[in-house]
């Protein structure tokens, strides 16, 4: 079989990953390679993220409701499309790692996480798990560093208890996750500003898609 034929097949890559790890630039990065379609995270235009990061409590809910229906709406768009589409940040990571955390830190009610959590089983009987998932794992200074260098005035506020009980949800999410899945060390890895770093990435991504050839 051609590659052509093989990576026709191939829909959907998802990139994971913590606060400040990387998933929009390796997004930006492996979409001009392999002339994929990338759709990101609804940052810019998001109506509760700044209200979000100044109250947490209050708006935990409607955040994360907002960000469950916009990674569902991109989900139907990809399986309805015929273009290949990476996805920064997946509809998984916001019911195994961000809710579950608002949660446990009493930043969201029971009631609320309960109702989020049923609506969220509900959609997630009707999509599938991308072709690959590919998961940044990073250190609590990585991440810090990243964090400061974008310069988002809405991140100031991030605790560093909040980054570091995400990365734990993250390790244990990793864990349990049963699907065709690439690892890659961002304390090791600087994808960003070496090419040979990021060479090496897509060495990687091809392997898991594609296979050697």
């Amino acid at each position: 079989m051609s590659a052509e034929k093989k990576e026709s097949k191939v829909k959907h890559i998802a990139v994971a990953g913590n606060i400040g790890s990387g998933k929009t630039t390796l997004t930006t990065k492996l979409a001009k390679y392999f002339q994929w379609v990338p759709h990101y995270e609804d940052v810019e235009n998001n109506p509760y993220l700044y209200d979000f990061y100044q109250d947490m409590p209050r708006w935990s809910f409607n955040l994360q409701i907002y960000f469950l229906n916009s990674r569902f709406r991109q989900i139907i768009e990809i399986k309805r499309g015929n273009q290949t589409v990476i996805q920064d940040r997946t509809i998984y990571e916001d019911a195994r790692i961000f809710a579950p955390n608002l949660h446990a830190m009493g930043l969201m009610t029971t009631r609320d996480y309960e109702n989020y959590l049923g609506m969220f089983e509900t959609l997630d009987s009707m999509v599938e798990p991308p072709d690959l998932l590919i998961y940044l794992k990073a250190s609590i200074p990585a991440l810090v560093n990243n964090i400061q260098k974008r310069g988002r005035e809405y991140e100031e506020n991030l605790r560093l208890d909040y980054l570091r009980r995400l990365n734990e949800y993250y390790e244990g999410w990793i864990k349990t996750y049963e699907h065709k899945l690439l690892i890659i060390d961002v304390d090791n890895i600087n994808f960003e500003e070496n090419t040979e770093d990021l060479s090496e990435v897509v060495q990687r991504v091809q392997g898991e898609l594609f296979g050697l050839f």
